[in-house]
């Protein structure tokens, strides 16, 4: 349990700062990847360096980051994706399933929805739910997939206010469900 609420509590630590809107269709800028895990980011999405989330005492755990350069409500939406060496195999639902019940624990949690995504070929489920990990914070709202690659557990983790703009959703579902651990032969 304490691997899987990394993410949340890595993104309480970049989510804070100054409001934001912004249009409606969402389209790849950039291309993101780095020999684990690949995405594509919209414009307004950007790379956190490792140095920046060293200093901002980020767990090592994170193996990579991206944050929307406007704020919204005086938070930066944030991604993380982590990882976790499993100690037995386990499949991607299953893996999951525990990470769902595993943010179940945490303080205000309320479940927004669950619908099933596909990383890599594999059915898992976008577990959208609001908490407030951080008792001293606002709650805030969680989009979270975890999945498997081999012996590796990941968990793909987004933080946002607590009410969300349609264009926010769409951008951060973008970029969630486009994750990808695989390269293509084009590299």
């Amino acid at each position: 349990m304490h691997k899987i609420l990394i993410p949340l509590f890595a993104l309480a630590i970049l989510l804070t700062s100054c409001g934001g809107g912004g249009s409606s269709t969402v389209e790849c800028e950039n291309e993101y990847w780095d020999s684990t895990v690949g995405t594509c980011l919209p414009d307004g999405w950007v790379v956190i360096d490792r140095e920046t989330l060293k200093m901002r005492g980020v767990p090592e755990e994170t193996v990579a980051a991206f944050r929307r350069e406007e704020s919204v409500s005086g938070q930066f939406p944030s991604i993380t994706v982590t990882k976790e060496v499993l100690s037995a195999a386990v499949s991607a639902a299953t893996y999951s399933d525990a990470s769902i019940r595993s943010v179940s624990v945490l303080p205000n949690y309320t479940v927004v929805e669950s619908p099933s995504v596909k990383i890599d070929g594999e059915e898992v489920t976008l577990h959208i739910f609001s908490a407030q990990p951080v008792p001293d914070e606002p709650a805030r709202r969680f989009y979270q997939i975890s999945t498997v690659k081999g012996d590796i557990g990941f968990s793909i983790t987004a933080a946002a206010p607590i009410s969300v703009e349609k264009n926010l959703e769409e951008e951060i579902e973008f970029i969630m469900k486009g994750v990808t651990f695989e390269r293509g032969e084009e590299e």
